[in-house]
């Protein structure tokens, strides 16, 4: 099985099963979901069993594949994963067929949520959904297919071309089924997307001339966009500085962090829940991932260049987003202001540039996926009853549906990383690797916990506490799909709480590979004056 082509298969299968989904008869919506979410589970068995022949001791990066695709311009379809990312894509195939369950529904009431404009009045295309069930989910396991290509592509210009085609798919799923504004939203977000992907492709076409090599005759050879080539290449300081640019900005768009952040609130609030726990559960950790990969490998010089202002933009991001959860009144923009929060955590830790903060980034990456996509499930649960997203239009609900509390409160202590759940772990190391090296970016962004208490208890609080008003009395509680769909998110961020020494063991030795090529070493521990004088005691 060492020779099985398994991430071109694992690419391929969710891709077929979008045109499989297409071509079904009309009015067999039900047959649409059965298949969707089958191929969405085949997909998950076969990662599951590439992942078991892993070797986290062995080769960092392991189901290699390489075949020419463009060979005139030195472009391969070239797969293959390290830790960080076999992790990543165990997140996405775990996520989406529970993303299907919780879906079940979602496409045929698209469109019908009473979802506050938020200063988009004069912007609403209306409530009714534009597209079938059926491009629903084709939609969605085109994206499911992206997202592997893009965390297993070990060619950067097969990187650029799964992360500009997995816009597409977005983009229809937020304007075509979401809110009100819905259009407003895709477009922003589009325009955000395509800005960043026109500093990346420039930065890409750049490093094909620089990566030649002269010839026997004396001219130059063609150039390559393999990782393993380009991340060996010693680049003029300046033109580092420069590609670099073009790549983080396209990632800290995608990661979020402000100020290049105001397409996900938008967005976050027109999109449907189930889409949603996509974009912001996995597709926004492709730009933290590419920091990981590409800023820091490719460019290492240019990355030390540019921490001091990274790391502050992190913190900003850290507390900004934090603030302005506190004041939100929409139940989903509450959660995508509390994303940017995290995130600015997973990007303090990438370029904390110790060991110990980038295997919590990492950790965080996954984390989050699970932590934050539950919460919005929840959201989306309860928009489906009350439709509407208001904070204030709700109270009581843990009296008529206690499961749907209960759940509501599992994510939401998991989301201010309370002991005990997986975000705790993450948080931790980011905040340990980041203060052995700056630790007052450390210190600061410790304000964030405080807050993080603040929106998730008063959130609650007012959600779920207190008398049930008329608006809440008798809504049903959470249906046997719901708890298929929501259960296994709360139990693996419980078993992660406890465990999650397996995780980081497959992730470790990819942080190690990366902290060379950055040519950074931990700070050793500072020893106290008295040691120091006297000397180790017996």
């Amino acid at each position: 099985m060492e020779d099985f082509p398994w991430l071109s298969v694992l690419i391929a299968l969710p891709a077929l099963g979008a045109l499989l989904v297409s071509v079904l008869p009309r009015g067999r919506e039900t047959l649409v979901k059965q298949v969707a979410l089958g191929i969405s589970l085949l997909v998950a068995l076969g990662t599951f069993a590439m992942a078991a022949g892993f070797d986290s001791g062995g080769s960092r990066f392991q189901f290699e594949e390489k075949y020419w695709w463009i060979q005139t311009f030195g472009v391969h379809w070239a797969v293959g994963v390290d830790g960080v990312a076999l992790v990543l894509i165990l997140l996405s195939v775990v996520l989406f067929p529970l993303v299907f369950l919780a879906s079940w529904n979602e496409a045929e009431r698209s469109g019908g949520v009473d979802v506050p404009p938020e200063g988009a009045a004069g912007r609403s295309q209306g409530g009714e959904a534009q597209r079938s069930v059926k491009t629903y989910f084709a939609l969605l396991l085109g994206l499911e297919a992206m997202l592997i290509g893009v965390f297993a592509a070990t060619d950067v210009f097969l990187f650029y071309v799964f992360f500009e085609a997995m816009l597409i798919p977005v983009y229809f799923l937020i304007g075509s089924y979401g809110g009100a504004q819905r259009s407003y939203a895709a477009v922003k977000f589009l325009l955000y997307s395509l800005f960043g992907g026109l500093l990346m492709i420039v930065a890409v076409i750049w490093l094909y001339p620089l990566s030649a090599k002269p010839t026997s005759e004396g001219g130059l050879g063609h150039g390559t966009f393999l990782f393993s080539e380009l991340s060996t290449m010693n680049i003029d300081p300046t033109t580092a500085k420069w590609l670099f640019v073009g790549f983080f900005v396209a990632f800290a768009i995608k990661a979020p962090m402000v100020p290049l952040h105001t397409w996900l609130p938008d967005a976050a609030q027109q999109a449907p829940p189930g889409a949603l726990v996509l974009i912001v559960g996995i597709m926004d950790k492709v730009g933290t991932y590419g920091m990981l990969r590409f800023c820091l490998e490719l460019f290492p010089g240019a990355s030390k260049w540019a921490t001091p202002v990274v790391l502050g933009l992190a913190v900003l991001s850290i507390i900004y987003g934090a603030v302005l959860a506190i004041g939100q009144v929409d139940l989903k923009r509450l959660v995508a202001y509390t994303s940017i929060s995290h995130f600015g955590f997973i990007v303090l830790g990438i370029f904390a540039m110790t060991s110990t903060a980038q295997s919590g980034a990492a950790l965080y990456m996954v984390n989050h996926g699970f932590s934050t996509g539950a919460l919005f499930l929840v959201v989306g649960f309860m928009i489906v009853r009350r439709r509407s997203a208001r904070i204030a239009d709700y109270g009581g609900m843990q009296k008529v549906a206690p499961l749907l509390a209960g759940t509501f409160l599992i994510a939401g202590l998991s989301g201010l990383s309370l002991p005990g759940l997986s975000p705790f772990v993450s948080e931790f190391l980011v905040f340990t690797g980041t203060f052995a090296r700056y630790p007052v970016p450390a210190l600061i962004a410790t304000i964030a916990i405080v807050l993080a208490a603040v929106y998730i208890l008063w959130t609650y609080q007012r959600t779920m506490g207190g008398p049930a008003p008329e608006r809440t009395e008798g809504l049903t509680d959470l249906s046997r799909r719901e708890l298929w769909a929501i259960g296994p998110m709360l139990a693996i961020i419980v078993a992660m709480g406890f465990f999650p020494q397996p995780v980081l063991n497959v992730i470790n030795p990819s942080v190690e590979k990366t902290m060379v090529r950055v040519d950074q070493r931990d700070p050793a521990p500072e020893i106290t004056g008295n040691v120091a004088e006297n000397g180790a005691r017996p």
